[in-house]
């Protein structure tokens, strides 16, 4: 490896975890690769029934009262990302990079449209063309919004990073207003017709990842 750690990206399969728990082990990646005990790392994973609120109250938007939500099994937590409201549950792929971007020379708005692209290229391996929205964002199809980005750095390094529905229950974003952005109608791969499995897409997208990362 070399010293800056760029010619490694480590991938970590989480599984399923709930929310608080995967940050936790975030917080405390981000300060190893921050002190340069770990290479560069992206953790994959899926949540837990979660709503997840960002660092601009203003586009936290719940259309359910938090005791309905809460009743209905699902958490709801505050977090100090980019980006609003968001929904996390099985069968959607979160991506967190743990990334030092001065190791692959790139800014972070660079950072964003490079993460961005890697959930693009996993869509089209499904069948699904898909893009960014000038203005809005995340990862969008014709259809709607099935992807979201949240992302934050610390000292050069990232964490937070980005939600591709792949087969998961749309249902529990009836709840919010996604990312704060009214009329949004989220969409996933398998509503868009992909019989795609979710280990299928963490297979796939890891190998993205390593050819965008290193």
């Amino acid at each position: 490896m070399q010293k800056d750690g760029s010619s490694v990206l480590s991938i970590r399969d989480l599984g399923i975890t709930d929310y608080g728990k995967a940050l936790e082990l975030q917080k405390t990646m981000l300060s190893r690769r921050i002190l340069g005990e770990i290479p560069n790392t992206v953790m994959i994973t899926e949540h837990n029934p979660v709503i997840t609120l960002g660092a601009r109250e203003s586009e936290n938007k719940l259309v359910a009262a938090p005791e309905r939500i809460e009743e209905a099994g699902i958490s709801i937590y505050p977090v100090r990302r980019g980006g609003g409201t968001t929904a996390h549950n099985p069968g959607q792929l979160v991506i967190y990079p743990i990334i030092d971007l001065r190791s692959i020379k790139l800014g972070i708005n660079e950072y964003i449209r490079a993460l961005e692209q890697t959930g693009i290229e996993l869509l089209e391996t499904m069948g699904i063309h898909a893009g960014r929205k000038k203005g809005f964002p995340g990862i969008w199809t014709n259809s709607g919004k099935i992807a979201s980005i949240g992302v934050k750095v610390s000292q050069g390094t990232t964490y937070h990073g980005m939600a591709i529905n792949i087969c998961n229950d749309l249902s529990i974003f009836e709840m919010i207003i996604p990312c704060g952005i009214d009329n949004v109608k989220m969409v996933s791969a398998q509503s868009l017709g992909s019989d795609a499995a979710i280990e299928t897409a963490k297979n796939a997208i890891s190998k993205i990842l390593k050819r965008t990362f290193l």
